[in-house]
């Protein structure tokens, strides 16, 4: 039977789980027994596309060929772009859909289209776990994603040739997992800081139940941002301004950032290394106060949407049960710190914050694979005000926010001026006042309204919002009947044509598609054996006897060209060949190395 999966496509990793026959959420191996994936997606020569670690390991020799953190960018258009970013891609500057040019600018691709590039791997590696194609999937998303983002997100779904069950808030997902599996009841708060968004959301868990009250949050905030502050720090440090620094620069400094930033949650001090354009190598050393002295502004950001969700939900921290922490960000000591002065209580962190929202994700979509569950019932909001815009400019909330959903509500309307026939619908969301201080996702316009004084029409305004959080809008006219609707596409996504046309032309190029990854990824699996074995040679090839060393250099030569070549089963043939004509080499190295590392020592020192 096909199994569903959960899948938490994040800024930094992502992820796929699904419940196994014994009723128990499993994570999806996807890189040697590893299960988080680089959300890291490398266009090379040729067409060839790689993702997670080898693309990971693209960015600083092609950082404009690499798109990292894609999340961040979905459902945006160019002009929402900090400067900062935008330097970071090539911005095509035709149509308001935000393209990315790579392939060293031959080629436009879109935030959803290179979401779409994780999202099959994460369903490829899930097949072969699985020993066969996954049913359905519930996908997740920040709670406060707006519905441009939750749009593009479900169209990288269905553009990987995934049936996207529902799309899951995170916050939702990990309390799932974490009140099925803990069987907690009361009132918690999901203190959710990944890569780019953060979310906070108050949640009540009763005997199945999983009802949100309230949600609040950043789409732009994360250890992303933490890690621009120290790689700002360590530009500053070689001499540099972080304004203006090429592309491949920047891309050094934030991994080596991201790498200081982890050790140091860890330890009291540590060095990066920083290389310099021209080859040059720089280090400096932090300490943790160091650190947390650059990264305390944003950390103090997630404050304010913590207090306006408890404000919302109408509770005072003590009253809440419990603080669950979600998020690889949430390791860092600080952020720990302070969501205990904010609560006041120790956070919960006995779930690993990294793979809590995958695994509630799968249970979810095994309920709603298998038709739902006794059990289980998930009541989410909805994050954002949904309303319309009045004459003047004002706007008129219909759907507030942190109403519960799937919702509807409906408001009456009419003409402003004498023999008026038509009337425009502009759907806003947010909660400024004006509409142009809102996100505009939808406008159309109602014709046929019969002609007569002003203010006597009557034209009911209908917003209806699923169980994914998006909207659909109808317009009717009380009088005829006329009636217009439609489901809102916001205007920085793809269109339904586009996306059909994607559908279209990843179905044509399937197989040549197939077997440019299948080229790209033994390329990369087999010159990384290469560079091991040439560097185990170098240091070890004393080892082997003359025969035994022509052999594997002999087998290397033909994986090396065969690397250089367009034949996958070649260089899949040549890199098992040699693995296995090196086998007994890798072992007497192993052998050695041991017998160095326990030479001299008491068998009560290795205990």
């Amino acid at each position: 039977m096909a199994r569903a999966l959960g899948i938490d496509l994040g800024t930094t990793h992502s992820l796929a789980a699904y419940v196994d026959g014994r009723n128990r959420p499993r994570l999806v191996p996807v890189e040697d027994g590893r299960v988080l994936l680089p959300s890291a997606v490398h266009y090379g020569e040729g067409g060839a596309v790689e993702v997670g670690e080898s693309a990971l390991r693209r960015a600083a020799e092609r950082p404009l060929d690499t798109v990292l953190s894609v999340k961040r960018l979905l459902g945006r258009a160019p002009s929402e772009l900090p400067e900062g970013e935008r330097s970071l891609f090539r911005i095509d500057g035709g149509g308001p859909a935000l393209r990315l040019r790579v392939e060293g600018g031959r080629r436009a691709v879109t935030p959803v289209e290179v979401s779409a590039e994780i999202l099959r791997v994460l369903k490829a590696r899930a097949a072969a776990a699985l020993g066969g194609a996954p049913g359905g999937c519930v996908v997740t998303v920040p709670a406060w994603f707006d519905d441009a983002q939750r749009q593009a997100t479900r169209d990288a779904g269905r553009l990987a040739g995934l049936e996207v069950l529902r799309l899951l808030p995170e916050p939702t997902a990990a309390a799932l997992a974490y009140g099925l599996d803990k069987r907690v009841q009361g009132t918690f708060a999901v203190y959710d800081l990944g890569g780019g968004t953060f979310d906070l959301s108050v949640l009540r868990l009763e005997a199945g139940l999983f009802e949100v009250k309230a949600t609040a949050g950043d789409t732009r905030l994360g250890g992303d941002d933490m890690d621009q502050a120290v790689a700002d720090w360590l530009l500053g440090r070689a001499g540099l301004r972080p304004e203006g620094q090429p592309p491949g620069t920047r891309h050094g400094a934030l991994a080596a950032a991201r790498a200081l930033r982890e050790r140091l949650s860890g330890e009291p001090e540590a060095e990066a290394a920083l290389e310099l354009p021209g080859g040059e190598r720089r280090s400096a050393r932090l300490d943790r106060a160091g650190l947390e002295e650059l990264i305390r502004p944003v950390v103090e950001r997630t404050v304010a949407p913590c207090l306006r969700a408890l404000r919302d939900a109408g509770l005072a921290p003590e009253a809440l049960d419990g603080v669950v922490l979600v998020g690889g960000a949430t390791r860092t000591p600080l952020v720990r710190r302070r969501v205990r002065e904010i609560f006041g209580r120790e956070p919960l962190h006995d779930v690993d914050p990294d793979t809590a929202v995958a695994l509630g994700a799968a249970i979810q979509a095994d309920a709603l694979d298998r038709g739902g569950r006794e059990d289980l019932l998930l009541l989410d909001v909805i994050p954002l005000s949904l309303g319309v815009e009045m004459m003047g400019g004002g706007v008129e909330r219909i759907v507030p926010r942190n109403s519960t959903i799937p919702a509807t509500a409906a408001q009456l309307f009419t003409t402003s001026a004498d023999g008026q026939t038509g009337l425009v619908v502009h759907v806003v969301q947010g909660e400024r006042e004006l509409a142009r201080d809102c996100r505009s996702l939808a406008r159309f316009t109602l014709r046929g309204i019969p002609p007569m004084p002003a203010g006597l029409a009557q034209v009911e305004i209908t917003y209806a919002v699923d169980a994914d959080g998006i909207l659909s809008v109808a317009a009717r006219e009380r009088a005829t009947g006329l009636e217009q609707r439609i489901q809102v596409k916001p205007t920085y996504g793809l269109s339904e044509e586009e996306v059909e046309a994607m559908l279209v032309e990843a179905l044509e190029h399937a197989d040549e598609d197939v077997a440019a990854r299948l080229l790209a990824e033994w390329r990369v699996e087999g010159r990384r054996l290469a560079a091991a074995l040439e560097s185990a040679l170098a240091e070890d090839g004393r080892l082997l006897a003359a025969e035994e060393r022509e052999e594997i250099e002999l087998r290397l030569r033909g994986l090396v060209e065969a690397c250089a070549g367009d034949d996958p089963l070649a260089i899949q043939a040549w890199a098992e060949s040699l693995d296995g004509a090196a086998r007994g080499f890798a072992e007497r190295r192993m052998d050695e190395h041991v017998g160095r590392a326990v030479k001299g020592r008491r068998v009560e020192e290795l205990e």
